[in-house]
């Protein structure tokens, strides 16, 4: 049994006190019933929030003097929530699995520098059954699902029929039923599976001072890149580009990775500087923050280059068909989703590219919770353009319905990593690289 040098035992345990979880329940709370009372608001004809009006959900607020269209506002509100709960599944679904993606490539590296921070993404991917199962939910539900993808509705692939569509229907070897039922089930079982596998061995390295578990959470964390470097990409356009059916581009698969890694670092940093304000994490010094405020700024302006990219090669390859994912975003839908679209080129580039350029404000605890705060927020924006456009159409806004359904998402992931974090040692004491990090000097 290969044993590693001894260092300082380093104690340190999260402490959830039922105080904490009680809120954390309280909120889920408050976003279910903020949900509830802005679907009953609307479905009444009145508009509370912004991007929306009356008139985009059938055109019968009180100043219109009736209920005019009453029915309509049923079929339409649910494509509203349905796209609401789908959105903000893929978005928290990113984040989590960024937790297992940012250890799997520094374990594969053999980066030391993260060490001490290591147990804050280790958690994350715990949070990933809660949207896996509720993406599973919506696409086997058939009312549901065919407010999600518009190529699931029968007949559409059927030549002859009235809603047949040649275009969706060239697609059918890949757009069907069970082949994508057999994808995301093997996404979401794999990626869960080898983390698990990355957790286990990393706990028993904390337990036994042995070198070997290292090493198998190593081995984990390559099968774990190898499959994701595929399947990030393949998620991509299941989960979010099928959306769009009569659109695709050979740079989505790069542009959604982009946006959920840098969300997940950002939820990564945000999470240790919150911990450090409760007075955990002591051993994290300020060069290791830094090094993680690098990798946060430099992806942000990688973000920013696949954003262009993805519109530069429509326009220079002349593909005038594959502008309208651009038209809808921009001037489709009565506007509405335009706001939304300079929000998370601002809030995920120009905001953090300033803020954090500088050497000084990656060791700045302020200004680091400040860009964080605001790419967590840019990029539910960027999630909201990419996909509520194919899901809400003309029916879109931001109000009670997308702050409720947001406030439960984020309350149940703070629940769930909270949870995580009190089941181990803050600090990885027996990892090989410890003694690096917390002596990491840059």
């Amino acid at each position: 049994m290969a044993h590693l040098h001894e260092i300082p035992s380093i104690e340190e345990n999260f402490e959830f006190n039922p105080a904490h979880k009680t809120k954390l329940l309280i909120a889920i709370a408050v976003g279910v019933a903020m949900v509830a009372v802005g679907a009953f608001l609307l479905h009444k004809g009145w508009s509370i929030g912004v991007w929306e009006t009356a008139e985009g959900h059938g055109g019968a607020g009180p100043e219109h003097g009736g209920t005019h269209g009453e029915d309509h506002h049923g079929a339409t509100l649910m494509s509203r929530i349905v796209g609401n709960i789908w959105m903000n599944s893929v978005y928290f679904l990113g984040i989590s699995l960024i937790g297992a993606f940012f250890m799997s490539y520094n374990y594969v590296a053999k980066a030391g520098w993260y060490t001490s921070i290591k147990r804050i993404p280790e958690a994350f991917p715990a949070f990933m059954v809660i949207p896996a199962a509720i993406l599973l939910v919506l696409y086997l539900i058939p009312a549901t699902r065919h407010i999600v993808f518009h190529w699931t509705h029968e007949g559409i692939m059927t030549p002859g029929s009235e809603i047949y569509d040649e275009i969706i229907a060239q697609k059918e070897w890949y757009l069907n039923f069970w082949f994508f039922l057999i994808r995301i089930v093997v996404y979401f079982v794999i990626w869960f599976v080898l983390w698990k596998q990355i957790r286990k061995y990393s706990l028993l390295e904390d337990q036994y001072n042995d070198l070997e578990h290292y090493h198998s959470s190593r081995k984990y964390a390559k099968m774990f890149l190898m499959f994701f470097a595929v399947t990030s990409s393949t998620a991509a356009w299941d989960l979010s580009m099928s959306i769009d059916t009569h659109w695709f581009s050979t740079m989505f698969g790069w542009y959604h990775l982009a946006s959920w890694h840098v969300s997940g670092l950002a939820a990564i940093m945000l999470a240790i500087l919150l911990l450090k304000d409760q007075g955990y994490l002591k051993a994290v010094n300020d060069s290791v923050l830094h090094d993680l405020g690098k990798l946060i700024f430099g992806f942000s302006v990688f973000w920013a280059y696949v954003w262009f990219s993805q519109y530069l090669l429509i326009f220079y390859a002349n593909l005038p068909e594959e502008t309208i994912y651009f038209r809808e975003r921009i001037s489709g839908f009565d506007g509405r989703y335009f706001a939304p679209f300079l929000i998370s080129l601002v809030l995920n580039f120009v905001f953090p590219f300033l803020v954090m350029m500088a050497r000084g404000s990656k060791r700045n605890y302020m200004l680091l919770k400040l860009a964080c705060g605001a790419i967590l927020v840019g990029h539910w924006f960027d999630f909201y353009q990419m996909l509520m456009p194919g899901i809400a159409k003309e029916q879109g806004g931001i109000g009670l319905i997308e702050w409720g359904t947001t406030l439960v998402f984020a309350s149940a992931f703070i629940l769930v990593i909270a949870n995580q974090l009190k089941k181990a040692n803050l600090i990885p004491k027996h990892h090989p690289f410890i003694g690096e990090s917390l002596n990491h000097n840059i």
